[in-house]
């Protein structure tokens, strides 16, 4: 897949002018084919990769949270971000998996006299344009699925009308971040910023909460009694935290996690006091689509809403992405998932947004999760639902493990505390349809796993 930027550019061939920078970064015999290292031309970090037989150049940092992808994986012409899975490919720098939002700019390389220079280009090449026509997208619920569906119609020159619509009162924001920084300030976790949508002409309606869809229509009611008619709809109002039904959960420090504000409140809450955390399901969410009861939307037994390989539901024109989402996995033979990963979410809005335009893009994406505990970072990759055995590898005691969960013989998920790169190791064996046997994650021999050599 290729990802065009709407802002800095990351994969033109730049022309050489006096905003360039040139370096040797190193010799040609220091490379060889299929791998990659980190280089620096002035102040920009580098990942050059060697890759049949040809060198590329494209920035070092992940562009989600900055990781340095030299510590990643490649496989082929992409690379795989150690810490969230994000890919991206290291010819033209097009970011190719979620949950980076934007790309890497691609750098020029040449080889003379056996030695290798890289040239860096300075300059941002100008932003995208498109022409407007009088089609209407409407986007309800301005998560991280609907805002990559916007922004993924306006890189393949959608001209119609979006409209971006959520009950909250803040722009789409990263939510991962909630549990994990909690006195975050809500401004700092923003996926783009209203500049953004405005260059673009995205709106985005806030505080503005849907409650019933007609089909036959193509009318979205809200509940401030106002409507709005669609050519194309995108249903992505994702689940909410499922509170507690016990007695008390009115009183006063009893708190849920849901915004930013939630957030804060818990930080400070909890300073100098004493803590009960209370599960009230796995995952502790349900799927926000009571507003879909009596259309002509189908759900599941969960109601959940059911989507083909395509985003669609079974009513014309209206898709559905994200957690609210039960959806064909490719890597489990298309059976009907619901994952509430925010990179599968990601994935879900670019399929969606192709497939408004008729291109007829199937969703193929491995869910990738990661989470914070105790300052500990646990990273999955997979689906294990129906595991039957357990391959651990490592070590509890030193906080360094890798589990892998086999089923029918064959590896479906895996997840790792301080074993980088393993899991994203995993995650592209599965992208790739490769099989991990039993034997293989049994196996004393983890070169496989392309682990960096032991500090002792």
């Amino acid at each position: 897949m290729s990802e065009k930027k709407l802002e800095a550019a990351h994969n033109a061939d730049p022309q050489e002018d006096e905003e360039e920078a040139t370096a040797v970064v190193c010799m040609e015999a220091d490379l060889k084919d299929g791998e990659m290292m980190e280089v620096d031309v002035g102040d920009h970090n580098i990942l050059l990769v060697k890759c049949e037989g040809e060198y590329s150049a494209i920035g070092n940092q992940c562009t989600h949270y900055g990781a340095p992808l030299n510590t990643g994986v490649l496989s082929g012409n992409r690379v795989r971000c150690p810490w969230h899975g994000a890919c991206f490919n290291v010819k033209t720098g097009d970011m190719e998996e979620y949950p980076a939002m934007d790309s890497l700019r691609c750098h020029k390389v040449k080889v003379h006299d056996k030695k290798v220079y890289v040239t860096v280009n300075k300059k941002v090449n100008p932003t995208l344009k498109f022409f407007y026509d009088d089609s209407c997208t409407c986007l309800s619920c301005a998560g991280c699925a609907s805002v990559i569906c916007a922004e993924v119609l306006r890189q393949e020159n959608y001209g119609g009308r979006i409209i971006m619509v959520t009950r909250e009162d803040i722009l789409p924001h990263d939510k991962t971040r909630l549990s994990k920084v909690m006195n975050v300030q809500r401004n700092s976790i923003l996926l783009r910023r209203m500049e953004f949508y405005q260059k673009y002409d995205i709106e985005v309606w806030l505080k503005k909460e849907a409650v019933s869809v007609d089909t036959e229509k193509k009318k979205v009611e809200f509940k401030d009694g106002t409507t709005e008619c669609y050519d194309q709809l995108l249903i992505a109002t994702g689940c909410r935290a499922k509170g507690l039904d016990s007695p008390g959960v009115e009183l006063e420090n009893v708190l849920m996690l849901e915004t930013p504000e939630d957030a804060n409140r818990i930080h400070n809450a909890c300073i100098g006091c004493r803590t009960v955390l209370v599960g009230t399901s796995f995952v502790g969410i349900v799927p926000n689509s009571e507003f879909l009861q009596g259309s002509a939307i189908k759900m599941d037994s969960k109601k959940y809403v059911i989507v083909d390989k395509y985003m669609r539901t079974n009513a014309k024109d209206v898709y559905c992405c994200g957690d609210l989402t039960s959806f064909p996995l490719q890597m489990v033979k298309n059976q009907n998932v619901s994952v509430a990963h925010w990179q599968t979410a990601q994935a879900h809005g670019r399929i969606a947004a192709l497939n408004m335009l008729g291109k007829e893009v199937t969703l193929n994406t491995v869910p990738f999760y990661w989470t914070v505990l105790l300052g500990q970072t646990i990273r999955y990759a997979g689906y294990g639902e129906g595991y039957t055995q357990l391959v651990m590898k490592g070590s509890f005691e030193d906080m360094k493990f890798l589990a892998m969960y086999i089923k029918d013989g064959v590896v479906v998920a895996t997840a790792g505390l301080n074993f980088e790169p393993a899991v994203s190791v995993i995650a592209e064996r599965f992208a790739a349809g490769i099989a991990i046997t039993k034997a293989e994650a049994e196996s004393d021999d983890l070169s496989w796993l392309k682990l960096p050599p032991s500090k002792e």
